[in-house]
């Protein structure tokens, strides 16, 4: 969920991400922590070179760095408005499917060869420190030479609507429905988690994973990692904007490398403390994970849609999203168009986009853009935050058989759960919030948020006895430092009150990491 870097057209996403906005630059706190030990990248079982997300110590065996050097040249972008036309309605979804191929008995099989070649790997940085590669290298008594400033043209799109084809048939409006409002105290706060240990437990995409995402199914680079179960011993992953052949470590690619907004796979994988293992992806053609939700890949109209949830209600999946507009050169910042629902009926294979179930974004101030929706008991629970970083997390619920129907939520405000009041919602917890993920622990029978406190520069956990808490006090589960440009924190459906299990992207090898708490939530 992050603004996307090294684009180059006026339809490549600016992006997820990593989730999101500008450059992704999180806030480091005061305190800066000291690196973990060097140690070697990770290899896979195939001999395979994967990503570290730690903050590790430069390698003693390199060469030493280079004096900071200024750059010869520095680019400031200008913005050139350019027409471009987009067609309304747009053209309806590419739902072309194949079935999955069942995985090769061998794990270090490739199923495509002549789909991509393995005889070389992905070039990496042996040296991940920043360094420039040209620049005025100065010695003692040099004057210091000042860097040529140019002025880069930079095509800002102005998208014009233009007749299209028939587009997605209408859909049927659902008739209006408003629930009276309801007491909604919070109850006592319980036990505050506690963290005894916090690890890495493997790579979950991209070159190097335990999976190979990137042999077969041509997922190279991608973020998020959203789970929910979708049926009893399955869970559904759901990855934000992925790229394929083409793209390196450093970032979120460009349209021209098999960028798709969004890929589905599928885990079976109870033994989680030894990484994640996807047996499968919706896939369109041979070892290529499909786009389950079509975006118009046009900035300043539709740049993408980013998953933002799951969950299941009987045979019936559901996905949240957010349709972005926009990302900001400022960071943490983005503009959505609105946050909606889509589902499936066919267990993830395809999706429909209802086309009424959204949250429009009026004025950029919408509450509920970004939302975690979480079913239990008679209600959904939907628990929202602004487009970008820098809001707060507001709470909704609506009963089971209404979840597509916006004129059923109840939003919860002053303790009260009071109709059609979107943007009252009272703040559930102090603070910023994004990439909000919530459980409902049955064993402990208490509710388990985590997400990103991007001012505090961690992921952390709070607990509570119901969805409006009280809350306890938000522990650090991660710190930025340890895990630099990390974001997310997507917990998996089968964690319990000791051990959770969650999903972490990292900016800098934009790709999925499976990470493991142990807690001590007792009461």
């Amino acid at each position: 969920m992050t603004r996307r870097l090294g684009l180059q057209s006026s339809c490549a996403p600016a992006l997820f991400g990593a989730l999101l906005g500008g450059l992704l630059t999180l806030p480091i706190p005061a305190a800066h922590a000291a690196p973990f030990p060097w140690a070697p990248s990770p290899v896979n079982s195939c001999g395979e070179v994967g990503f570290d997300p730690l903050n590790r110590e430069r390698d003693p065996a390199l060469p030493p760095l280079p004096p900071v050097v200024l750059p010869e040249r520095i680019d400031i972008p200008v913005p050139i408005p350019q027409l471009t036309p987009i067609t309304v309605p747009g053209p309806a979804p590419d739902n072309t499917r194949i079935d999955a191929v069942p995985p090769a008995a061998d794990p270090c099989h490739t199923p495509c060869p002549d789909i991509r070649d393995i005889s070389k790997s992905p070039e990496q940085d042996p040296d991940p420190s920043p360094a420039p590669e040209t620049g005025n290298r100065p010695s003692s008594g040099d004057p210091i030479k000042v860097p040529h400033i140019e002025f880069k043209p930079e095509i800002e799109p102005i998208p014009v609507p233009v007749p299209g084809g028939p587009g997605v048939e209408p859909q049927p409006a659902p008739p209006p429905v408003v629930h009276p409002a309801e007491p909604g105290p919070p109850a006592a706060p319980v036990a505050e988690p506690r963290v005894t240990s916090v690890d890495l437990a493997g790579q979950v995409t991209g070159h190097g994973s335990q999976n190979r995402t990137d042999l077969r199914w041509q997922v190279d680079g991608t973020d998020l990692g959203v789970m929910w179960e979708t049926k009893p011993g399955e869970v559904a992953v759901v990855f934000g904007d992925t790229f394929g052949k083409g793209w390196q470590a450093g970032g979120a690619g460009r349209d021209d490398q098999d960028w798709r907004s969004n890929v589905l796979g599928y885990s079976t994988d109870r033994e989680l403390s030894d990484g994640l293992s996807l047996d499968s992806m919706v896939q369109d053609s041979r070892c290529h994970a499909a786009e389950i939700l079509d975006s118009r890949k046009l900035k300043n109209w539709e740049t993408t849609t980013i998953p933002t949830s799951g969950f299941a209600l009987g045979d019936r999946q559901y996905l949240s999203y957010m349709s972005v507009n926009r990302w900001s050169r400022i960071p943490g910042l983005w503009s959505n168009n609105y946050g909606g629902l889509a589902y499936s009926d066919d267990n993830g294979r395809t999706w429909t986009k209802d086309q009424h179930a959204k949250w429009d974004n009026l004025f950029g101030v919408g509450r509920f853009q970004v939302a975690a929706m979480v079913p239990q008991g008679d209600y959904v629970y939907m628990f929202g935050t602004p487009n970008g970083r820098v809001g707060v997390i507001g709470l909704a619920r609506v009963p089971k058989d209404d979840v597509l129907n916006t004129s059923a939520y109840q939003y919860w405000v002053n303790g009260s759960w009071a109709p059609a009041a979107e943007n009252q919602a009272t703040p559930l917890v102090p603070g910023l919030a994004s990439e909000v993920s919530v459980r409902y622990d049955r064993d402990n029978a208490q509710w388990q948020m985590v997400y990103l406190d991007s001012a505090r520069g961690a992921i952390v956990v709070r607990n509570a006895a119901v969805p409006q808490g009280n809350w306890t006090e938000a522990v650090t589960l991660l710190s930025t430092n340890d895990y630099p440009k990390s974001y997310g924190g997507f917990i998996h459906p089968w964690s319990t009150g000791k051990d959770l299990y969650f999903t972490i992207s990292s900016w800098d090898s934009y790709n999925v990491y499976l990470m493991h708490a142990q807690l001590d939530s007792a009461n």
